[in-house]
């Protein structure tokens, strides 16, 4: 076997191979293939990079809020989170154009530079003597717009790919950005040694601690993706057929001409389609995320530190169940085709916020600050359990400790079931299941469905639908935990899947490949 040929198979086996088909005659020298790969691989660090901005932090933004600015509640941290996903629902149609059109470098440094700038304006929100929370959500909005490099990604990788390639690095990049989202927590986790004190650069007012130091990592990250991207990425693209062609944002050493036309209109149909059900999976999960760290401190009573310290363990874990589902994904999918699996990551992910409803008759302890501090009666508590509730209302025994529980102020925590930490456990092994199926299958779909011509913009639309997703997401829980508890929050969700379920059978036979639909292809 050759050299060429092995790079080939490499490329072929990680998480959803390729298929054995082989479309068209795939001509190309040894030395412009290991560019072209090279490149993608960069992309693959681009998007993980880029899932790893959103993540770092994820886990200790409550606490981190909290602790910086006392004005600060629950529906404020809703609107914090979102403001990533805002602003990277506004730059991905914007840096989905500018690809269409210029070389991908110029918007990818761009974006990667508003990012590490953003993460180090985040390290410094402490500072100012008031209005802190102001400027964290700032921070977090320009990260997020920073992050809508990923349509850039996205449609590069769709350009520089045969058919036959496409869902093995489709796949690929879907399965770093959700590693990227998953594993960054882990990364928070590791940070927590630091403590809440850590030390003090004194020449540049900065404090490096577990809050600050995970941001400080994010900006060290953009910055080598930027040198990586000078020193390694070109441009490339082929068509369906695997046949070298010239892109309108080539550059000027690819010297391949263009060959074969783009025949053919895009379903949009299932264009559309596509875009709600990625919103759908995208939707769930940012709702995971941002409840995970308030959700623990209410039904466990535990600590800021001990939230993000033990939720950042769970994701990490859910991170190493997701290389394992992708490897079953690569089985699976040569069997029963992308649809299918898509099918059952939403009848996975339906289950594991079905597992999350509240039972029982045992209530979370009520945080002992917020009855003294509150106009709330004691003896109006656990009226509704008299029998079965038992109010805690002595105040901690070391006057420095951490109150802890759930806020007073929430009236459904007096009469609300506690989720049984075996519930969470349970729901985050379904979740971290069926999230990474669903968003594999979301993008190799959509790629597909798209067809040779140019994906920038029409990626940078997807993009927009999930970062509406996680914007909208983060919003809802927060002002439905807040006002009406976990039953309402998660019950809610679970009817949002089940009528995903039912848009994906009524155009499940129209999600297939451009050049399947035109006859160019067998399916």
């Amino acid at each position: 076997m050759s050299a060429i040929d092995s790079d080939v198979e490499d490329e072929r086996a990680p998480l959803l191979g390729l298929t054995n088909e082989s479309y068209g005659d795939f001509v190309e020298t040894s030395q412009h293939f290991r560019s072209r790969w090279w490149s993608i691989r960069i992309m693959y660090l681009t998007m993980f990079l880029s899932s790893v901005g959103f993540s770092i932090v994820i886990t200790s933004i409550w606490p981190y809020l909290h602790k910086i600015d006392q004005t600060a509640d629950t529906s404020f941290l809703g609107w914090i989170i979102a403001s990533y996903s805002l602003g990277q629902m506004v730059a991905s149609p914007l840096f989905g154009v500018w690809s269409n059109y210029r070389p991908r470098r110029e918007p990818l440094v761009v974006s990667i530079s508003i990012s590490v700038a953003a993460s180090i304006l985040y390290s410094y929100v402490h500072v100012p003597y008031s209005n802190n929370k102001y400027y964290m959500l700032i921070s977090r909005a320009l990260v997020g717009f920073g992050a809508g490099n990923v349509a850039v990604v996205r449609s590069y990788v769709a350009g520089a790919t045969s058919l036959g390639e496409r869902t093995s690095a489709m796949a690929n990049i879907s399965a770093c950005q959700a590693l990227g989202f998953i594993l960054g927590p882990a990364f928070q986790t590791a940070l927590t040694l630091i403590g809440e004190k850590g030390v003090t650069v004194a020449g540049i007012d900065l404090q490096v601690n577990m809050y600050t130091a995970p941001a400080l990592l994010g900006a060290l990250l953009g910055v080598i993706n930027v040198i990586l991207l000078f020193a390694i990425f070109r441009e490339h693209h082929v068509d369906d057929l695997g046949k070298l062609s010239k892109s309108i944002n080539s550059e000027v050493e690819d010297n391949s001409e263009m060959v074969g036309g783009f025949q053919g209109t895009i379903d949009q149909v299932a264009v559309v389609a596509s875009n709600i059900l990625f919103f759908v999976v995208l939707f769930v999960f940012a709702i995971f995320e941002t409840i995970a760290t308030p959700l623990t401190m209410d039904m466990y009573a535990w600590t800021r530190t001990q939230a993000v310290f033990y939720n950042g363990i769970i994701l990490a874990a859910m991170g190493v169940e997701a290389v394992i589902v992708f490897m079953a994904v690569k089985i699976l999918s040569k069997k029963t085709g992308e649809r299918a699996i898509l099918l059952g990551g939403l009848a996975v992910i339906f289950v594991g916020f079905f597992v999350l409803l509240p039972w029982g008759q045992q209530f979370p302890k009520i945080k002992w600050e917020d009855i003294k501090n509150s106009s709330i009666p004691k003896s109006t508590l656990g009226l509704s359990h008299p029998a079965s509730r038992e109010v805690n209302t002595q105040p901690p025994t070391n006057n420095t400790a951490e109150p802890t529980g759930c806020p007073a102020v929430q009236s459904w925590c007096q009469y609300t079931p506690v989720i049984h930490l075996a519930q969470y456990l349970s729901a985050d092994v379904l979740i971290g299941m069926g999230y990474p199926v669903c968003n594999v299958m979301s993008y190799t779909l959509y790629s597909k469905i798209l067809g040779p011509k140019p994906q920038g913009l029409y990626m940078g639309w997807l993009t927009a639908s999930g970062s509406g997703a996680r914007t909208l997401g983060p919003v809802f829980v927060s002002q439905t935990y807040t006002h009406l508890g976990p039953r309402y929050a998660f019950g809610l969700i679970c009817g949002v899947v089940l009528l995903t379920v039912g848009l994906l059978g009524g155009v499940y036979r129209r999600l297939i490949p451009f050049s399947v639909r035109y006859g160019r292809i067998p399916e």
